[in-house]
């Protein structure tokens, strides 16, 4: 972890108390601890994950710079999760998939605030219902990452579609049958396909283009790490998992490879 004088430093640089991206981690912290209750009271597994795990070794909380939040399960936990969230979020909160937000074609869930609307800087969000801050909860399963990109390819032609539509009517249509023809036809095959390899490799659920190789031994059993002063879930050995996924994760990033995702943000309470 850097030290507390170092992370202060950059905590005043990028995220003050007070600011804006500062408010918005503050919310999002506040979505994982209600997912945080809804997961334990139902033995669900998660884990902090990506830049968010990242920002629990090494800051012991938030990225200073960081404006999103992720979380990962396997498909089992996730499947039994998206069964109970509709029912047991607060009303400040919303569940986002295809099935609460027609125009929604990622395959994984955002949980959503209410008292907030954020545009993001790809414009893919333009037809959706839903548009406050959120974090992101990725499925989780076995598969050859080769056939793993398979899938991938497919999705890609969905977001080329949209970003380069010229009339979204016609083309959130197009989308959505690719969207439904993988989930009903192309990725039942692939799982198949990855029942039959055998492979003790773990990436992210069909669908999701992110293809960064995970294992169970690596994963499980689960361990906590402080993450803005509350125990939260992580991967037994995170260590080994994020520098094989990320090399070394401990060394700070150059300012010009500091991505964000927000273009545009506002509280409504």
């Amino acid at each position: 972890m850097i030290s507390e004088s170092q992370h202060q430093s950059l905590r005043e640089k990028y995220s003050p108390e007070g600011s804006l991206l500062r408010r918005q981690q503050m919310r999002m912290l506040e979505i994982l601890q209600e997912i945080d209750s809804i997961c334990k009271r139902h033995g669900i597994q998660y884990w902090l994950s990506s830049g968010t795990l990242i920002g629990a070794a090494r800051h012991g909380g938030f990225i200073p710079w960081d404006d999103d939040l992720d979380i990962e399960m396997m498909r089992e936990d996730y499947d039994r999760l998206m069964a109970v969230l509709p029912s047991e979020l607060p009303p400040t909160m919303a569940l986002q998939t295809h099935e609460t937000d027609p125009n929604y074609f990622f395959y994984y869930a955002k949980i959503r605030d209410r008292r907030s609307l954020l545009v993001e800087g790809n414009n893919y969000d333009r037809m959706w219902k839903e548009n406050g801050i959120y974090i992101d909860i990725f499925p989780l399963e076995k598969q050859p990452i080769w056939l793993h990109k398979l899938g991938e390819n497919t999705v890609g032609h969905m977001y080329k579609i949209w970003r380069t539509s010229t009339d979204d009517t016609k083309s959130i249509r197009k989308v959505m049958r690719w969207f439904h023809f993988n989930r009903r036809f192309v990725f039942p095959i692939l799982r198949i396909l990855c029942r039959l390899s055998g492979t003790d490799v773990i990436t992210s659920g069909m669908g999701i283009p992110f293809h960064n190789r995970r294992y169970a031994n690596d994963i499980f059993p689960l361990s906590t790490l402080k993450f803005e002063g509350i125990d939260f879930p992580v991967p037994h050995d995170y260590d080994h998992m994020l520098r094989l996924m990320y090399g070394d994760y401990m060394q700070l990033p150059s300012e010009e490879r500091i991505i964000t995702h927000c273009a545009k943000l506002e509280f409504l309470e």
